[in-house]
């Protein structure tokens, strides 16, 4: 591929010194604020989702290249990024789930220019996506992630999409029936949107398998959906699926679970290009902020966040530059 100027200073922006984007994710919104209700057992406001959010742009960025964040909540924390890149969510949170197929909807009050004013580097968009929908929902979703395209190549901004996988027919994404359903599902995604009429640049894409259903691994559990081999068979199918630069994100999995995913990753010598990675390294500090307030969290992010992120840019010396990928880099 090749990238225009804008779209490759915004990619070098949010980069580190190797061209490997190791960056911190925090544009959780809906699901933080639960979160943090449940553990506090009462009310989390959206003031408490600005805090959270500066705490850890304010120390996590000091050891990541950049943040992912969302310009409801996350522009106070924008400012904390100690002079790293900056990528700026564009759909609202969730879906909603009266209406089949897990339809996505942009921010009401925002639009590509108006997040580049705001700072950003490069655009986020999240898209739950399964090749297996109803044709109906797909070409909507199919024309959506067009129109944004399109706005990122008018504002020479590059554009990141976030696949996440779910079971069209409405099972359980957890179970074993789903992880071996998940290589197809994962594939499927990254073949369809590396498609030039959609402008994406890159794409964030969970990895192809589940950990706690790899035999052999530190986090298996007992029931079997791939051998350790055919799991980096699917590491190495992935790459065959796009030339575009790929990242791995975390999906919610603890920080031990993450690492041994990317050192798999490595081991299968996939050609991945870094991460945006969220809850592996600050998820369990939730319950800090919630029940011991912000001076506790910050003094956990300053010991166990740090250590946490620390341990995914160790692992990501497996990872491939970006630049490898791109004509003119």
């Amino acid at each position: 591929m090749k990238l225009t100027p804008g779209k490759l200073a915004g990619m070098k922006a949010v980069s580190d010194a190797r061209n490997v984007i190791a960056a911190a994710a925090m544009d959780q919104r809906g699901s933080l604020q639960k979160s943090l209700a449940k553990e506090r057992g009462g009310i989390a406001t959206g003031h408490d989702l600005e805090v959270f959010k500066t705490c850890v742009a304010d120390t996590l960025t000091r050891y990541a290249s950049a943040i992912l964040l969302d310009p409801e909540f996350g522009l106070p924390a924008s400012h904390h990024r100690n002079g790293k890149g900056l990528l700026l969510a564009y759909e609202k949170t969730g879906y909603d789930a009266a209406t089949p197929g897990r339809l996505p909807d942009l921010l009401d009050v925002w639009s590509v220019q108006r997040l580049k004013a705001a700072g950003a580097d490069c655009i986020k968009i999240l898209l739950y996506y399964t090749p297996f929908e109803k044709p109906s929902a797909n070409e909507f979703k199919h024309a959506w992630v067009e129109r944004i395209g399109d706005e990122c190549r008018t504002n020479d901004i590059p554009f990141f999409l976030e696949l996440v996988g779910y079971d069209a027919e409405g099972g359980d994404e957890k179970t074993v029936e789903y992880a071996r359903k998940k290589p197809s599902v994962v594939l499927g995604g990254m073949e369809e949107y590396s498609k030039p009429n959609y402008g994406v640049d890159v794409l964030k894409v969970e990895v192809p398998i589940q950990m706690e259903f790899v035999a052999g691994t530190k986090a298996f559990k007992g029931d079997a959906a791939y051998t350790r081999e055919e799991a980096m068979q699917l590491f190495r199918n992935v790459e065959d699926n796009t030339a575009l630069p790929f990242i791995f994100l975390s999906a919610g999995v603890s920080n031990p679970v993450f690492i041994e995913t990317l050192e798999l990753a490595n081991e299968s010598g996939v050609a991945y290009n870094g991460v945006l990675c969220g809850r592996a390294t600050w998820k369990d500090g939730i319950a800090i902020y919630a029940k011991q307030g912000e001076a506790a969290f910050r003094e956990w992010l300053d010991t166990v966040g740090t250590e946490n992120i620390q341990n995914v840019n160790k692992a990501l010396e497996g990872a491939t530059p970006w630049t490898s990928k791109v004509e003119n880099a």
